[in-house]
């Protein structure tokens, strides 16, 4: 295509090379003005880097770069930042313990005529930006005390108050509730209304149905096709990512639920501010069965799976593995009454970054034969068993065992979690988010393992903020609000829009479910 100033963004033949892996060969990218352009591809695919060399993250080997039709040079991020490029990226970049205001000021501070930082002024422009877009948000709230939705919002705040008209999103629904979406999407074209263009990095279909003008595809680093949203269905896109047709909906023959595996009875866990945020909560779940649980974020699931998972202090109540007691022990004595758990945060809690592939997917189990000998690690076993699970689970790039875990895409580091908890045979597998950052295809995977687990008679506590999620895989739902399971229905007695309800604190009729 020629280049021409009716785009905000041509990039042509980009080639980039990691030693001898090849992540982009050849890739083309033409963003129109004024539009909102998803880049869509599976885990590890390149979309990622290929928007990190546009914001100069990294240099591309081969390819050039016109911004508005002129050639451009983006050596590193300060200078995609003067040409108005910002990206929000996928793991956010905030100071914790600074205010809303100081994180989006901070590197491009206002001072008054004395050098003196003018937080006033500061505040002034944010709140302006604030109303302009609909980003509503708390300019004096710390980082630590707002919700992700609203730091990823802070994300965008940031990129906008240093004046971007280009504004690249790295997979920003992967940690938003449903309404968090809805509302992100409103906010993507406001920005458009005022003349912004957008990149959505993603592999949700849904969303791009729903928020984008025109989709490129990528496939394992290889442009593959660029079309018009509105001119293909879900199921045309997906195939184009994967290269093969997905069930988008996996088909299951029904559960035939055993004796009860795992029983909560009563708990009650207080959060960091010393707040019941699960209260007087019972629960079952029976071999052979997918418990899902319903509901928005901060209801009570994190402090429900810390307690679970001895990662914190339960108040009063029981929680019992196969009859047994376990609550307030230690993650080790979980982890030895055979409970496996695929965190919600794959990098704080599911992976040690430093470590290889390798060294991670037998973190829990390296004591044990045959992976060691007389305190000796047994290295030939420990690559043998981890080259396996990267063939079975399809963790890219190929050969990867020896790589340290922080340089795979986040959708290859989860996959690297959810093959070493299944690996480990558990008597109770719980899922938390476990196809966050998932694309289309590995998604499809994922479910359909779940399902293969529990038709071996495995028990599996599902936790999602996806409904469609909870909805299609779980055998039984159970609807989590205010730290309490307010209702519980088999799958197939209700609708999304009644568990929704639910989920909101809204009540039904006795004669539902």
């Amino acid at each position: 295509m020629e280049v021409s100033s009716d785009y905000a963004v041509q990039m042509h033949g980009i080639t980039k090379m990691f030693g001898s892996f090849c992540a982009l060969n050849n890739v083309h990218l033409d963003v129109k003005k004024g539009t909102i352009h998803a880049i869509l591809g599976e885990n590890g695919a390149g979309k990622s880097t290929l928007m990190n060399v546009l914001y100069g993250l990294y240099q591309a080997d081969a390819g050039e770069i016109f911004l508005n039709g002129e050639k451009v040079n983006i050596k590193n991020p300060n200078i995609a930042i003067e040409h108005g490029i910002g990206m929000v990226h996928q793991h956010f970049m905030l100071v914790e313990n600074f205010t809303v205001t100081q994180n989006i000021i901070l590197g491009n501070e206002v001072t008054n005529r004395f050098g003196l930082l003018n937080m006033k002024k500061a505040r002034e422009e944010i709140l302006e930006i604030v109303r302009k877009y609909g980003l509503e948000v708390d300019p004096d709230a710390k980082i630590e005390d707002i919700s992700v939705g609203m730091q990823q919002r802070v994300e965008i705040l940031k990129a906008l108050y240093r004046g971007v008209d280009l504004l690249i999103l790295d997979e920003p629904t992967a940690v938003l509730t449903p309404q968090e979406i809805d509302d992100l999407i409103q906010i993507m074209h406001n920005l458009i209304s005022d003349g912004k263009t957008i990149i959505i990095i993603t592999h949700k279909l849904k969303e791009i149905k729903a928020s984008a003008d025109v989709c490129t595809i990528i496939r394992r680093g290889e442009y593959v096709d660029t079309v018009p949203v509105a001119d293909v269905d879900e199921e045309e896109l997906a195939t184009k990512m994967v290269g093969h047709a997905v069930q988008l909906v996996v088909e299951k023959t029904p559960a035939k639920p055993g004796d009860v595996v795992f029983e909560i009875d009563n708990l009650t866990v207080k959060d960091e501010r010393k707040l019941d945020a699960v209260k007087n909560l019972s629960l079952k779940v029976r071999k052979g069965e997918i418990v899902g649980i319903a509901g928005i974020d901060g209801n009570g699931q994190k402090e429900l799976v810390e307690a679970i998972t001895n990662l914190t202090k339960a108040e009063s109540g029981t929680i019992k593995i196969n009859g047994v007691e376990i609550q307030n022990t230690t993650p080790h004595n979980v982890i030895d009454h055979k409970i496996s758990t695929i965190h919600e945060d794959r990098q704080k809690r599911g992976l040690v970054l430093p470590f290889t592939v390798a060294e991670n997917m037998v973190i829990e189990k390296y004591r044990e034969r045959p992976y060691s000998k007389g305190g000796m690690l047994n290295s030939s076993e420990i690559l043998a068993f981890t080259k396996g699970l990267i063939k079975e689970y399809d963790i890219r790039p190929e050969n990867c065992e020896n790589q340290a875990a922080r340089g795979l895409s986040g959708g290859n580091q989860q996959k690297v979690i959810i093959a070493r908890e299944i690996s480990n045979e558990p008597d109770l597998l719980i899922a938390v988010q476990p196809t966050r950052g998932l694309d289309v295809g590995a998604i499809e995977y994922v479910h359909k393992t779940l399902i293969r687990e529990r038709d071996k008679g495995r028990a599996i506590l599902l936790i999602s903020l996806e409904l469609d999620e909870v909805m299609n895989v779980a055998d039984t739902i159970a609807v989590i609000y205010a730290g309490s399971i307010v209702s519980t229905f088999k799958q197939g007695e209700v609708d999304e829009n009644t568990v929704g309800l639910l989920m909101a604190g809204g009540k039904i009729n006795e004669n539902v479910g």
